[in-house]
């Protein structure tokens, strides 16, 4: 960070927050609010004098709540600028009055109360999201006592505890009697996969963490007994499984089980656990002095916020979504953002750096070209038979469109536009087109499809990103499904149009499907919240002219849920065996009169 302060084309702001962001690729209008520090940090010498005489103390945040701070400090050692701030929730200096010591202390003058947030702003080509990540607070685990009890401390608080620069000057002790403890224990994976807390996946970095710690601990206190509870060890980074091993010749005791409980003994504050040991298959208890919950990741508490000002998508654990894993793993969907560090995934130092580094890289090519190629995919748009209904600018994700119907104007950015087809699925007046998925073309592949043995057959428009792409697992891993499906990709199940839908029903498929990714966790970030309202409306009507709207199937399939799809396909197959002849028939019938209905209404809407 101070070479990053130093560096001459590069500018630091600290203490302050993205406010806004608009335009796009190349075009960027950033707003960011600076905080006011109420110091002058370019006179300020952080002398600390003023430290001295500031009566108010609060728990310091950077050391866990540890220990305290005063209400002007800095914020962490080599901060930068290497200056202070004063937290004006709980100051007393607004009102001199009241106190000014602080302002009294600083030979420099460098205090002003009366300073004020700042508006800047930039203009950008590229954005790179490195929002970090949050830790889970195991206070909600009753079971583990952690507010409850003192020696029960959670992995950043033993980080704290054991570093020179902590609470405790690197002493490590007790919280209770601040005494040198004789035996602690490490409890993994606590908020990490765990369906019951809503974080099924794992932290990446936990187990590696404890590893380091207690290596640490065995490095200062070599008596000190230490055991770790884990469900499994992932130790598969470059050196990690050595230094697994070199924990476990330190005399650290794995023990393969996570203990259900903890519980004090009131007299010593010592910890006692139960815990079912699975390589030895039995339960067994043990005491510890002290208590570690490793805890896991967990994403920003401001995520929501950053994915709307820079419209990213979201998977179902909550972090950022790549535009596609391993061929774009640091592009956001958005063209000109990318994403480092654990804003896309949890990961450790390293993969952070390399990640931060391919982004890096990824915005200098982009900017260096000097202009952007885009996707063949996008939508065009015809303002002759558009009538401004602002249906294109509200379902569009990436906001491409900006309609205002009292002027009668609309703009559409195509260098915001992916392509999902959405605008053009709800378009009623057939004013956009989505290239290379033209409504023409799709409904000439249905057409194809059908032309014989209509009734045999089943008409399956397939997301490319999660459903298509499941059929290709499915494929690859020779999955045996009936032949009788037949594919249509589309971008997005968003494009899937309701006349393609009733197009296959009059050409007498007996099965019409619309697949996608998963609700949570859709590629175009909320287009397939549209394909839920469409189906729905669409069966509304099918119900509305006697045909079973379970001929009409809604399926979320992701990309890697290969098993998954040839077994919709198979149940898929068992309900078109029981569609009747006199049922398509009956079908392509009341299609045909309501088609011969609505040409009529549009002719004498015409003489009109």
């Amino acid at each position: 960070m101070m070479d990053v302060g130093r560096h001459p084309n590069i500018k630091l702001l600290t203490y302050s927050t993205v406010e806004k962001i608009t335009g796009y690729v190349g075009n960027f209008q950033v707003q960011v609010k600076k905080k006011a520090k109420y110091v002058n940090e370019t006179e300020c010498t952080a002398c600390g004098d003023c430290t001295e005489v500031c009566p108010v103390f609060v728990p310091d945040e950077f050391q866990q709540g540890l220990s305290s701070r005063r209400a002007i400090y800095i914020p962490f050692p080599q901060a930068v600028p290497s200056s202070f701030l004063i937290d004006m929730e709980n100051c007393l200096g607004t009102n001199p009055i009241a106190c000014g010591k602080c302002a009294d202390k600083c030979d420099k003058k460098c205090i002003d109360y009366d300073a004020r947030d700042e508006i800047l702003e930039f203009k950008v080509g590229t954005v790179i999201v490195a929002t970090g990540m949050d830790v889970f607070d195991p206070t909600v685990l009753d079971e583990y006592g952690y507010t409850k009890y003192e020696n029960v401390i959670t992995s950043m608080e033993y980080e704290r505890l054991l570093s020179a620069g902590g609470p405790s000057d690197g002493h490590f002790i007790r919280p209770t009697d601040r005494k040198r403890p004789k035996t602690v224990g490490f409890i993994q994976c606590v908020g990490s996969r765990c369906e019951k807390l809503g974080k099924p996946y794992c932290s990446n970095i936990c187990c590696m963490n404890t590893i380091k710690d207690t290596l640490l601990l065995k490095d200062h206190y070599p008596d000190i007994e230490a055991k770790v509870f884990y469900i499994d060890i992932r130790a598969f980074g470059k050196g990690f499984e050595d230094l697994y091993k070199r924990s476990k010749e330190a005399g650290v005791q794995y023990i393969r089980g996570i203990p259900g409980e903890i519980i004090e003994d009131p007299s010593t504050h010592n910890l006692k656990v139960m815990v079912e040991d699975t390589t030895a298959n039995k339960m067994e208890e043990y005491e510890f002095d002290m208590m570690v919950l490793s805890v896991g990741v967990t994403p920003r508490f401001d995520m929501p916020e950053v994915q709307q000002l820079l419209t990213l998508s979201k998977t179902p654990d909550g972090f950022f979504m790549e535009a596609h894993p391993k061929l774009k793993p640091v592009d956001a969907p958005t063209t000109g953002v990318y994403f480092a560090g654990c804003a896309e995934a949890p990961k450790d130092v390293k993969d952070s750096v390399t990640q931060a580094s391919a982004a890096a890289a990824r915005a200098e090519t982009l900017l260096s070209a000097g202009k952007v190629k885009l996707e063949a995919i996008t939508s065009s748009v015809n303002t002759d038979l558009c009538r401004f209904c602002g249906m294109c600018s509200k379902v569009c994700p990436y906001n491409a469109f900006t309609v205002d119907p009292k002027k009668k104007t609309i703009r559409y950015v195509e260098a915001l536009c992916k392509g999902c087809g959405t605008c053009g699925a709800e378009c009623r007046f057939g004013a956009i087109t989505m290239n290379h998925f033209t409504d023409e073309q799709i409904i000439t592949q249905i057409d194809t499809h059908l032309a014989e043995k209509a009734q045999e057959k089943v008409i399956v428009f397939a997301c490319n990103w999660c459903s298509y792409a499941g059929a290709d697992t499915c494929g690859g891993a020779r999955l045996q499904y009936p032949p009788n499906q037949r594919l249509i990709r589309t971008m997005c199940s968003g494009r899937v149009h309701e006349k393609f839908v009733l197009h296959a029903f009059k050409k007498g498929a007996p099965m019409v499907v619309v697949s996608g990714c998963h609700y949570v966790d859709c590629h175009y970030i909320d287009a397939n919240r549209w394909t839920q309202k469409r189906v729905e409306k669409l069966w509304d009507k099918l119900e509305k002219w006697d045909i079973r709207p379970e001929r009409l199937l809604l399926e979320w399939i992701s990309a890697a849920e290969g098993k998954r799809f040839a077994k919709t396909m198979q149940d898929i197959e068992e309900l078109r065996k029981k569609v009747t002849k006199e049922e398509i028939e009956h079908t392509v019938k009341v299609l045909t009169e309501e088609e011969e209905k609505e040409k009529a209404k549009k002719e004498k809407q015409k003489k009109k």
